[in-house]
């Protein structure tokens, strides 16, 4: 799965935003919209909302975990934490370029939202490199890690699965010798 896969599947996400324009109700295959009356917050797919904002028909109505303290305690937690802490969005880093690339000024303070959640972004990958370079210098089988999202997993599967084959094709060489000999 590519990084565009992984954002299609985010733009599913229901974001609140507030129409300035009347719309009856919109029956979709992945659930019903509307009404949507102008001025009355609304819950939308993330993909709409962006389309309506890029006509300049509604105003984004950035998600809680998207406020300053939220993602500075989340960045703390994670700093402090030894393991992967639960984020506030499977689609986190998704969710929140998006909005960033069509809605700043629907967002308050949105620089300072970018650099915490590129700095919670940069920490959980470090964290991630970490545990895979303990995982394989211990030879094991499997490992478990909780609270990864699906774009953290995608961004290192490709290195992750190259490393594996090529430690087994090392571990087949050196036991093949080991019988030969």
């Amino acid at each position: 799965m590519d990084p565009s896969e992984v954002e299609f599947l985010a733009e599913k996400e229901l974001v609140t935003v507030v129409p300035n324009f009347p719309l009856d109700k919109i029956y979709l295959i992945a659930g019903d919209v509307g009404p949507l009356i102008p001025g009355v917050p609304a819950q939308v797919p993330l993909w709409m909302a962006v389309n309506l904002k890029q006509g300049q028909k509604c105003r984004i109505i950035p998600p809680e975990w998207m406020g300053i303290e939220s993602l500075q305690e989340k960045k703390q937690e994670e700093t402090d934490s030894k393991f992967f802490t639960q984020m506030p969005s499977q689609f986190y880093i998704e969710v929140t370029q998006l909005l960033l690339k069509c809605a700043t000024d629907d967002i308050p303070h949105a620089d300072e939202i970018r650099t915490l959640v590129k700095d919670i972004w940069d920490l959980r990958i470090a964290k991630l490199r970490s545990s895979i370079d303990t995982f394989v210098k211990s030879e094991a089988t499997h490992a478990k890690l909780n609270f990864l999202t699906l774009m953290e997993l995608n961004t290192i599967r490709p290195f992750l699965t190259k490393a594996l084959n090529q430690m087994h094709v090392l571990r087949t060489n050196i036991t093949g010798r080991r019988r030969g000999k």
